[in-house]
């Protein structure tokens, strides 16, 4: 990637809207030569907690490509990514289906995992549960927790496999479980507000309304960390992490005793 090519780019930026970008560029120009793979995935990661310039956007998937070229399986998989989230400008489920593809049949597991969201949700593609469910399984298998509590999803609504409360909250517990402080961050806060639900429902678990209001508690607080990061698409579980411990407290509220203190 041409200097001339990250130069444009760097001026076409609005410093208000792309500070962390813009930092980026000009702590570049004393850096030797980068790859075009960690560039892209640098450029990413800043300010993701808004919506990216078009022109940015642009430069990051030729960077991509640039590594698609010589065989980088994680840039197909970034740039499916890429498009999957559009960062708030160019969201492209079709293109985001392409990328998965092409790095899954490459053996890349976290491609894999995307796929299965990808037929899960039906996005651009039919909903296919069987092969969602295929690739959750294979992802669970490798030790992605992510795949593993889809799985549990699948158990839960009954898609594809046989309906299954109790196997699903088994599945979501193993994930707390096995889960690394590092995966907390991006795992505990979908788990959490499963548990919760079950526990509030007593579906697959016994009905528990203060478990059910400890779990809510516990996945606003992750998925919080997570909305704040960037990840929007969890700003309608954190909403619904919120409401679930409204539920849970009016639950909790009406086995208080009904005598006051005089």
């Amino acid at each position: 990637m041409t200097e001339a090519k990250r130069g444009k780019v760097h001026l076409a930026l609005d410093p208000e809207q792309c500070q962390e970008a813009i930092a980026y560029f000009e702590r570049m120009k004393e850096a030797d030569s980068i790859p075009s793979y960690q560039l892209a995935s640098d450029l990413v990661n800043c300010d993701k907690d808004k919506d990216m310039p078009r022109e940015l956007f642009g430069f990051i998937v030729s960077l991509y490509k640039d590594s698609i070229s010589k065989g980088s399986t994680d840039a197909m998989n970034d740039l499916g990514a890429l498009y999957y989230d559009g960062h708030g400008c160019c969201q492209d489920f079709t293109k985001a289906v392409h990328y998965f593809t092409m790095a899954a049949e490459h053996g890349n597991e976290l491609a894999t995992e995307n796929l299965g969201y990808c037929y899960y949700y039906g996005r651009n593609i039919p909903v296919d549960y069987e092969k969602a469910f295929h690739c959750f399984a294979y992802g669970a298998f490798t030790g992605r927790l992510v795949s593993l509590y889809k799985t549990g999803d699948m158990y839960r609504k009954g898609y594809y496999v046989d309906k299954n409360p109790e196997e699903a909250f088994r599945i979501y517990t193993r994930c707390l479980e096995l889960m690394t402080n590092h995966e907390k961050w991006y795992v505990a806060g979908p788990v959490y507000l499963r548990l919760g639900y079950m526990y509030l429902d007593g579906f697959g678990t016994d009905q528990d309304a203060f478990a059910a209001l400890r779990c809510f508690q516990e996945a606003e607080r992750y998925l919080y960390s997570m909305v704040a990061d960037g990840d929007v698409m969890y700003t309608g579980s954190l909403k619904a992490a919120v409401s679930g411990q409204e539920r849970a407290r009016s639950e909790l509220a009406g086995k208080l005793p009904a005598r006051s203190w005089p």
